[in-house]
């Protein structure tokens, strides 16, 4: 309760700093001279930044948008050229969560043959994670002319993003576990990380046997730890069912029609004939390729948060 008492003052003075900045600046303009107004300009830019910022804050209010998250990256068919592409993605992804000042943590990493990962989760802690992020689950497709090919022939390649919501003690009331229902399996740890990580059987690979949800490990030395770890994630990825099977009977209800947005291909990378990001369902795009694989993608989660049509299930409580 005090977390979530500390969150919404935060919203209230967000509120308030912003009129009151709107207060201050209406005076200013009453009492300036013609010749003054090119001093007012920047102060009228830094509220317009503060108004665009609070607008994408109040499309936040689905029911997890202000937790944590569990980020998963899938390669596609297509071996090492969908291997690496998945390793551009989630390097994407942790580079946009820097720059928001969010913490990352590395929860399971199956590298790829040659290059990139297999799969990889990552846990992001930070402020509205799940809300700012829930833009990013789908398919991305990447089109470029392929290191792995030696005829320099142009490939297409698809990733898929999952995103969970991290299920704090609170939501524990929530998800309930029979641990009769869980199959824990032990197995050895791949890929970097010591002799011990890799010589004992401490990776764990947990199954909700009733759904077929998995949930797997292996990036502590421990296996007591990452068992403890592999049961969040198990039990964030059961919570992000429970919503979505809430957001289609509510879309049932409205008369609505809800798209599979987990499975649909949500945005194309253009590296070759031409330079392009173009996001399907929102129309927003952009030339600077470079800029975002290199985490700039804020446009594009603000272009998909402020769209009615595709925040109208989720904002509905």
């Amino acid at each position: 309760m005090l977390r979530e008492a500390a969150r919404l003052k935060q919203v209230v003075e967000r509120f308030d700093r912003v009129a009151q900045e709107c207060q201050d600046l209406t005076e200013l303009l009453e009492l300036s001279l013609d010749e003054e107004l090119e001093d007012i300009a920047p102060l009228i830019g830094t509220l317009e930044q503060d108004l665009d910022s609070l607008e994408l804050a109040t499309m936040l209010c689905g029911p997890d948008d202000s937790k944590n998250a569990i980020l998963t990256v899938h390669s596609g068919a297509g071996g090492s050229e969908s291997e690496d592409w998945a390793g551009m993605l989630l390097r994407m992804f942790k580079a946009f969560g820097e720059k928001q000042g969010w913490k990352l943590e590395i929860l399971d990493e199956q590298p790829g043959e040659l290059s990139g990962i297999k799969s990889a989760s990552i846990e992001i802690d930070g402020d509205n994670v799940f809300g700012y992020l829930r833009s990013e689950i789908g398919v991305h497709r990447l089109v470029r002319i392929s290191p792995f090919d030696s005829q320099s022939r142009r490939h297409t390649s698809f990733a898929s993003v999952f995103l969970y919501p991290v299920v704090e003690e609170e939501d524990n009331s929530e998800i309930v576990i029979d641990p009769s229902e869980i199959r824990v399996d032990t197995y050895r740890a791949s890929g970097a990380g010591g002799q011990h990580v890799n010589k004992t059987d401490s990776a764990i690979r947990m199954t909700h046997i009733p759904t077929g949800i998995v949930a797997q490990c292996q990036n502590e030395r421990s296996q007591s730890r990452n068992r403890a770890t592999a049961l969040k994630m198990l039990k964030s990825r059961l919570l992000a069912r429970k919503r979505e099977e809430e957001e289609v009977k509510r879309a049932t209800l409205e008369g609505t029609k809800l798209d599979n947005s987990w499975g649909s291909q949500i945005r194309s990378y253009v590296l070759h004939p031409y330079n392009m990001v173009k996001d399907h369902r929102t129309g927003v795009e952009t030339s600077d390729t470079t800029a975002v694989l290199g985490g700039e993608i804020l446009h594009f989660v603000r272009g998909f948060l402020l769209d009615p049509v595709l925040n109208r299930p989720r904002a509905a409580k």
